[in-house]
């Protein structure tokens, strides 16, 4: 599915290059065949980079030339798809979709209360309980004298990559924390086996769960994952999936506490590739491969994306290009 019916390489455009997830994905698809069109709203990032891609700084998502430079964008260079790894930017293209269509650029997004379930951290509290999912107790500011006694966690609502995420003891250190915190929202702070299910849930509605445990988070990325298998988990996962109504590449995380009323707890969901996605693939699962087949309107052939336990894979910081003479 890396060729066009013309025979000419697929070209995909895929944003967020700046993170793991963008990195990773662009790298995986070159691995395919395909022809990478790299976009990051800053400079500096380091898929900009990359050999062999073509590289493109972006608007910002939040700024009001957004939509026309995306367009402008696909109109010159004409991808094939569209592969966000930026969820903040999933609203904006999902009212594009029709768009760029037109411009022949496909998309595989999900509607849109799933993107709100998942880029909204308060929502996604909600629609879990609502379905009786294990979650972590979750307020907002004005709801302090409601948050658990215990250690909390102070976050942006619609915050990713563990950005401004605070850790406290008391409800009055979460009011402080508040203020300092963009948008915030109080939560239980959940401790145990922390884990990351990498998922691709077809066009039927069918999923495959590559489970991992996170052994080393540096950063909201997990530097050392290592697979296993735990239908138990799955299930919890699956149902999680259910719930939300993602489609297409997805994640969910939470925590595994032996011992406790509830094994399971669900902490979020990323319709996205997760930043550790490659220790799925390291395990067998084809999940880049399998998703670009359901992104060009093929089947995705879920026994590919069977995996094998204890696998671990450690990722590392590198240094990727070195220029001179350059303004910053």
């Amino acid at each position: 599915m890396t060729a066009t019916a013309t025979g000419r390489p697929r070209r995909i455009l895929v944003t967020g290059v700046g993170a793991a997830p963008g990195l990773d994905v662009a790298r995986r698809l070159m691995a395919l065949g395909c022809e990478v069109i790299a976009a990051d709203c800053d400079p500096n990032a380091i898929g900009l980079r990359l050999p062999d891609v073509t590289a493109r700084v972006t608007v910002p998502v939040r700024e009001p030339g957004y939509a026309a430079g995306m367009l402008r964008l696909c109109a010159e260079l004409r991808p094939d798809a569209v592969v966000s790894t930026v969820e903040q930017e999933l609203p904006g293209l999902s009212a594009l979709e029709r768009d760029l269509a037109v411009l022949g650029t496909g998309m595989w997004l999900p509607p849109l209360p799933a993107i709100e379930a998942c880029t909204d951290k308060a929502r996604f509290a909600e629609v879990l309980t609502a379905h009786g999912i294990p979650a972590p107790r979750t307020v907002l500011p004005d709801q302090l004298g409601r948050a658990p006694d215990g250690p909390l966690v102070v976050k942006p609502r619609r915050g990713q990559g563990a950005k401004d995420v605070i850790y406290c003891a008391t409800r009055v250190q979460a009011a402080v924390l508040c203020e300092l915190v963009h948008d915030p929202i109080v939560q239980e702070r959940v401790s145990g086996r922390e884990f990351t299910a990498d998922c691709l849930v077809d066009r039927d509605g069918r999923a495959s769960v590559i489970l991992r445990l996170r052994l080393v988070v540096k950063g909201g990325l997990a530097m050392v994952s290592s697979t296993v298998c735990d239908a138990e988990v799955e299930r919890q996962v699956k149902a999680v999936l259910t719930a939300t109504g993602l489609v297409g590449a997805c994640c969910v995380q939470g925590f595994l506490r032996e011992g406790s009323p509830h094994r399971i707890v669900i902490t979020e969901a990323n319709a996205r590739f997760a930043g550790g996605f490659p220790a799925a693939e390291a395990a067998g699962a084809d999940l880049v491969g399998q998703y670009l087949s359901g992104l060009t309107g093929h089947s995705v052939d879920h026994d590919r994306l069977r995996y094998k336990p204890d696998v671990r894979l450690t990722k590392s910081y590198e240094t990727l290009a070195v220029t001179e003479g350059i303004t910053p």
